[in-house]
């Protein structure tokens, strides 16, 4: 049985972040559903508040991959170990955090491309 792809969650800080500002996150999100090898792709408003925690505690599945854009790696590795580790996901090989702030929707997307090849290059030996 082939391994699933990985989803992409899209955390967009409340929507009103600056670091957003010069993408067009509706765009970003559908290329990324329809041109990437992603299982899904969708967007949440703020995945570090408590029903980001919820919603993590409710979605999260041991051997589902799943990748978020949104802040830095190691602020999302601190916020988000604890749901991940309580879904039985490994931190290092189940989850892949992006930091795609400041960046047009062309620069996110060409990110989030780079980032699953890279993944898959990893997972792959």
């Amino acid at each position: 049985m082939p391994e699933k792809k990985p989803g992409l969650i899209m955390c967009v800080c409340t929507g009103k972040c600056p670091g957003f500002a010069k993408m067009d996150i509706w765009d970003f999100i559908n290329r990324v559903r329809v041109e990437l090898p992603v299982e899904y792709g969708f967007i949440h408003p703020q995945l570090c508040e408590e029903d980001g925690d919820r919603f993590l505690a409710d979605f999260l599945k041991a051997h589902r991959k799943v990748m978020i854009a949104a802040c830095a790696p190691n602020m999302q590795n601190k916020m988000f170990r604890d749901a991940l580790a309580a879904a039985g996901m490994d931190l290092k090989t189940d989850f892949y955090p992006l930091d795609i702030r400041d960046l047009t929707t062309e620069e996110a997307f060409q990110k989030v491309a780079g980032a699953l090849a890279d993944w898959e290059a990893r997972a792959n030996g």
